[in-house]
């Protein structure tokens, strides 16, 4: 896949992070580099620390923003940042945290996190980890499927499914996404009725907001006074995370009483900003 995964809310990202030539930043979600391409240009002989826990997003990044000693990019998750930022970094004038999926970890990647094709019902960011979306439908208990699916996907219709899941693996192990639609079924509108589904069990496989809540905490942690923090997130469960804890860090100065939103003209030419929704906060 050539396509470039377009980067959201990006004139809002570098107008609150405001990064200034020699300043330290950190793109804790670096996908295909799109955000930290634009930061580079600002902070010239600064340093820019990206990490992102998928091999395959940081090897497109590294073709996206080439090579200088200032430039350090790192596989991991940002729930692992102190131990993965260098020692002398120094400074840390700003940190960004963009929590949507990059286009491309969606489309081509055999991994199952779209069913748009049939593929394996993987869902690992990581591949090394050991936990996959097919050992959730097939393993765990009815009510804590439907846990996942009401609480994560956020879907009316997750006891039904859960039950639909539990039935189907009665009869055949549940392997493919194309599999798992079947199984979820529903009338098609607006929304594919699997998408609510597909998206739990990815923040499920991943511990998502688990990860958001250890990250988050030691971002700020290390943020030099005066520094910024910018949040982008898409999820509800993940903006309540990013607000509460914003408000109750009291060496925080939150400057967004209500998330920043894309514009009209931004969704059109990119629908996936829709439900974008970014939080501002400068360490005191």
């Amino acid at each position: 896949m050539n396509s470039r995964h377009i980067p959201v809310l990006a004139a809002e990202v570098l107008q609150h992070l405001n990064p200034k030539a020699g300043d330290h930043i950190i793109d804790c979600t670096l996908g295909d580099g799109g955000h930290s391409e634009l930061i580079i240009e600002k902070i010239g002989n600064g340093k820019l620390l990206g990490l992102d826990t998928d091999p395959e997003s940081l090897s497109r990044a590294k073709k996206y923003l080439g090579k200088g000693a200032n430039i350090i990019l790192k596989q991991g998750n940002f729930r692992e940042l102190k131990s993965l930022i260098p020692e002398d970094f120094g400074d840390v004038h700003g940190i960004l945290f963009d929590l949507g999926w990059s286009s491309p970890q969606f489309a081509d990647r055999n991994r199952g996190f779209s069913f748009q094709n049939d593929e394996p019902l993987d869902m690992r960011m990581d591949p090394t980890q050991s936990e996959t979306a097919a050992h959730i439908v097939n393993a765990y208990r009815e009510e804590d499927i439907g846990r996942i699916i009401r609480v994560y996907g956020e879907d009316r219709r997750w006891r039904s499914i859960a039950q639909a899941i539990i039935k189907a693996r009665k009869e055949m192990k549940i392997e493919t996404t194309m599999q798992l639609v079947d199984i979820i079924g529903g009338r098609r509108g607006a929304i594919h009725p699997a998408t609510r589904t597909f998206q739990a069990l990815r923040i499920a496989v991943n511990d998502e907001l688990t990860a958001l809540k250890v990250g988050l905490a030691d971002a700020i942690d290390m943020l030099s006074p005066g520094g910024t923090i910018v949040v982008i997130s898409f999820h509800s469960g993940e903006d309540r995370i990013v607000k509460q804890m914003f408000k109750r860090r009291d060496d925080l100065e939150v400057q967004t009483k209500r998330p920043i939103t894309a514009t009209d003209e931004e969704i059109t030419t990119n629908p996936r900003s829709r439900s974008a929704k970014l939080r501002v906060a400068t360490k005191k």
